[in-house]
């Protein structure tokens, strides 16, 4: 856990907060672990072949996560580990490229990114505008090659995944569906957004060999709904009919 939530100040940010005047203040958040400690540490896991899963929300705390895995790619070689920071609230520019190279994956938790009330009254009133476009960047993320992964994060978000598909598809709050989208240009479209449930959380788990998509060889673990989310809107009210676990029905409505 490399820093705390932006709400209450703690988030590790590259750039201070802003007071309510919107003026700088002196508080750019806490790391939890302090950098050089947290490239000595991940080290030795990445050497025995143990994943790392950060908690990193500030941007600064996600630079951190990079250089610690860039530190132990540089020790120990790369032999095709992934590891992976979960959240990325904020991700700096020159950060977004850096995931795929160093094969980091980018494990979102999509409900949070739209309007609501924790966004509109305790976030982006303390940003200024260079800080505010790095929100979510998840098609940015995507589109330089990042590996996606989606996640909920419950009991603090969600536990259902169509309800995050569509926040990431809309950017816009399953509760409040009439408000407008925050930073529509990084959002997913739906087969994206279902992929990085499935095969992108079957590969951070490390059995895509079996897992995470319909093709003939893999378990039978599926979900049926009760409509088509492609043509059906919204998203988020799909729910599920049926559950078959190796193709064998262990749940039905």
């Amino acid at each position: 856990m490399l820093d705390g939530v932006f709400e209450n100040f703690t988030a590790a940010m590259l750039e201070p907060y802003r007071d309510a005047n919107g003026e700088p203040t002196g508080n750019a958040g806490m790391d939890f672990i302090e950098p050089a400690a947290l490239r000595e540490i991940v080290t030795q896991p990445d050497r025995l072949g143990f994943q790392c899963h950060f908690h990193a929300i500030g941007d600064r705390a996600v630079r951190n996560a990079l250089d610690a895995v860039a530190a132990a790619r540089k020790t120990n070689g790369d032999f095709g580990l992934m590891h992976h920071i979960a959240h990325i609230q904020f991700v700096h520019e020159d950060d977004i490229r850096r995931f795929r190279p160093l094969r980091v994956a980018a494990n979102a938790q999509a409900l949070w990114a739209c309007h609501e009330p924790a966004m509109d009254d305790l976030t982006l009133p303390f940003l200024d505008a260079s800080q505010a476009v790095r929100l979510y960047p998840f098609g940015r993320l995507l589109r330089s090659g990042a590996q996606m992964v989606m996640g909920s994060d419950w009991s603090v978000s969600t536990p259902n995944p169509m309800l995050q598909a569509e926040v990431a598809v809309t950017r816009t709050s399953p509760y409040d569906r009439e408000a407008d989208p925050l930073l529509p240009g990084e959002a997913l479209n739906l087969v994206q957004a279902l992929e990085a449930f499935t095969l992108g959380s079957a590969r951070i788990n490390r059995v895509d060999d079996r897992a995470g998509a319909i093709e003939p060889g893999k378990d039978a673990d599926l979900v049926i709904f009760d409509r088509d989310p492609f043509l059906e809107k919204p998203i988020g009210e799909a729910t599920v009919v049926a559950t078959l676990i190796g193709g064998k029905v262990v749940f039905e409505a």
